[in-house]
């Protein structure tokens, strides 16, 4: 899971300095919102068809926030069905009961929670935990006959095959230890073949699954992958979307949970 290597004594002023990076202008946010505004800086997300589909994990059931908090990240992305969801294969496999809060802030879960049915993840996670195959899709339940897409207004379109760093992408997701969402915008640059990183400073624990959406609104990684998404808070990582996540995408999509 995505985490923090520091040095003793360093980790009260980085995270200072995260607060400070934070405080910034409403301007910036609605330029990173809008996708080519400030590269690299990282803000509270704003309230909005984007952030909408974005959410927090949390253990456990029941349709509450409960005392385990949120852990990792997720996202609504389209199917037919209308009730899946993306994120980071070391999230959820083997974790047992969890529930998507759908644009959760501040202790609120504005479109409810949604109970996980069906984790879907790749043999090379499943059989080593390849961090080449670090992305899962997970299946959720309706509510009282409404589905996922119908309560936020859609999901994202997953892609493949997009070429690292052809344009700018938007992360949102949500650090453990705070309560509402950050995001950043900025261009990934290629790790390896089958890995891309993003420059993105505050993406502590918790952003793992975090969506990278373009600007066509296409989910084109997740954070997670190499170091499971990353040692530092400042640099995040995300499987290349290829041919393995197309076919688990295929799979899961048309699985139905009623």
């Amino acid at each position: 899971m995505k985490r923090t290597i520091r040095p003793p004594g360093t980790r009260r002023h980085a995270l200072l300095g995260a607060v400070v990076l934070l405080a910034v202008t409403s301007s910036s946010v609605a330029a990173a919102d809008g996708g080519p505004g400030p590269l690299g800086v990282t803000v509270h997300a704003a309230v909005n068809k984007q952030t909408a589909r974005v959410g927090a994990l949390f253990h456990g059931s029941g349709g509450t926030t409960g005392s385990n908090g949120h852990f990792c990240t997720a996202s609504v992305v389209h199917s037919a069905e209308r009730d899946l969801i993306v994120t980071a294969a070391h999230c959820v496999a083997g974790a047992g009961a969890m529930r998507f809060a759908p644009g959760y802030r501040d202790g609120s879960a504005p479109y409810g929670f949604w109970e996980v049915q069906g984790i879907f993840v790749p043999e090379g996670w499943t059989d080593n935990a390849d961090e080449d195959s670090d992305v899962a899709f997970a299946v959720v339940e309706d509510k009282a006959g409404e589905d996922l897409e119908d309560a936020v207004g859609g999901g994202n379109v997953v892609a493949s095959g997009r070429a690292t760093g052809s344009t700018a992408v938007t992360v949102t997701g949500y650090p453990s230890s705070f309560e509402t969402p950050l995001t950043c915008t900025n261009k990934p640059t290629v790790q390896d073949p089958a890995q891309q990183r993003i420059e993105c400073p505050a993406f502590a624990a918790g952003t793992s699954g975090s969506p990278w959406v373009n600007g066509d609104g296409e989910v084109v990684g997740v954070i997670g992958g190499h170091e499971e998404g990353g040692s530092t808070d400042d640099i995040s990582y995300s499987v290349v979307f290829g041919g393995e996540v197309t076919a688990l995408y295929r799979q899961a999509a048309v699985t139905t949970v009623k």
